[in-house]
């Protein structure tokens, strides 16, 4: 066997970045992902890299390869008792004493940096800071406000809470999301994995001319069984008091961002918590909107009412020739249950006009649950003004246009 021949590129996941959302392994059209309680990893030998899992990861967590031996890569149980991705080296085959032929990596795609696939970032895009702060070097960060949103007869706890980083530098952008490593060890002693959430606040920090950025967080009684189940983050950040110190790091994302050239549109879907990233852009554009640089902006925001919506009544107060905002309600008493997708059908003319315009870039943020039915409205939208959406939104996803972040 050659050199080459024995060779194979290994596709692995990052535990340290890895927030164990299940996106990858139900992304897997050949289920080659799978998982413990501890860590997703992917099978040596089921895996073909087709590429399918890496762009709805919203770490980037899945985007890591190693050159391996073909006849000993890391097995599933190696990678099951992982805090970290082993390190970037080339092997040291028989025959070669230091370096792997040049042409290795052509003949095998192997390669010791993430591999591409990732959807684009809009073109007018600021270029994002990534990976500033690993889990084992992360910022340190007061808070400065913790704020509830949802009324207090509401069912949901959100609250907006406010880190300051004082003289640390922390740049973020619209869309991108920071990490939380919670302070206690798991049940097994061992460090809890960072959880992950999106920046609230505009690039310029929620106070302008102060280091800090916001969160969006909702308190998590039950988990994915349904069983009563404190969240382990969500928790331990809905209780945080102003001075108390939060370790952070990051940030992360480098495709789910604004674009910045001039009027460029925004067609903003999201529930609850998702809408982080939307205020953060709206937020943006409101604060320049004397230089009338931006587009149109429409927002479809859906929740159970009124009383379990965050930022309802700051909304409420923005002019409809800022931003053109459609709520969808489902557990209104006394009236028909609507979600997003239903809103957008009702709103037809317009989304055909703004999807159809070159200028207009879609985000979609919230309960993985929604994006079907978002995805078949935009169809059913299409439909109707003699549109194809396959075609359009794959047009728009390898412009930069198309963006969606849903858990």
């Amino acid at each position: 066997m050659s050199m080459v021949e024995a060779l194979a590129r290994q596709h692995l996941i990052d535990p340290e970045i890895c927030i164990r959302c299940n996106t990858c392994e139900a992304s897997c059209p050949i289920g080659a992902i799978t998982h413990d309680d501890r860590n997703y990893v992917v099978k040596f030998d089921a895996c073909n890299s087709c590429g399918a899992c890496i762009s709805p990861c919203p770490t980037g967590a899945i985007d890591n390869w190693r050159q391996v031996s073909r006849a000993t890569p890391y097995s599933i149980e190696e990678q099951f008792g992982w805090e970290s991705l082993p390190p970037e080296s080339r092997l040291d085959m028989p025959g070669d004493s230091q370096h792997l032929p040049a042409d290795v990596e052509a003949l095998t795609g192997i390669a010791t940096s993430g591999q591409g696939g990732l959807s684009a970032a809009p073109w007018s895009a600021e270029k994002a800071t990534v990976n500033l702060y690993p889990p084992t070097a992360p910022a340190v960060a007061k808070v400065a406000g913790n704020l509830r949103l949802t009324d207090d007869s509401a069912s949901s706890d959100i609250r907006h809470i406010v880190l300051d980083f004082g003289a640390v530098p922390f740049p973020v952008l619209e869309g991108q999301s920071i990490g939380i490593l919670p302070p206690e060890p798991d049940s097994s002693g061992r460090p809890h994995s960072l959880r992950l959430y999106s920046v609230a606040s505009p690039r310029e920090g929620e106070r302008r001319g102060y280091n800090n950025v916001s969160l969006t967080v909702k308190r998590v009684a039950a988990g994915q069984d349904g069983a009563e189940r404190d969240g382990v983050c969500s928790n331990y950040l809905c209780n945080l008091k102003p001075g108390d110190q939060v370790r952070v790091v990051g940030p992360y994302g480098s495709t789910f961002l604004m674009p910045n050239h001039p009027q460029s549109n925004l067609l903003m879907i999201c529930t609850g918590t998702g809408s982080a990233p939307m205020r953060a852009m709206t937020e943006r554009r409101r604060r320049r909107k004397a230089l009338a640089e931006g587009g149109e902006m429409m927002l479809f925001f859906g929740a159970r009412s009124p009383e379990e919506l965050p930022y309802f009544g700051p909304l409420q107060k923005l002019p409809k020739e800022f931003i053109d905002i459609n709520f969808a309600f489902s557990r209104v008493r006394g009236e028909p249950k609507r979600y997003v997708q239903d809103r957008i059908r009702e709103r037809s003319a317009d989304v055909a006009r703004l999807l159809s315009d070159g200028n207009t870039y879609v985000y979609i943020c919230g309960l993985k649950g929604m994006e079907s039915g978002v995805d078949e409205a935009f169809r059913v939208v299409c439909a109707e003004y003699r549109m194809d959406w396959d075609a359009l939104v794959q047009e728009m996803r390898s412009a930069g246009r198309y963006h969606v972040e849903t858990y």
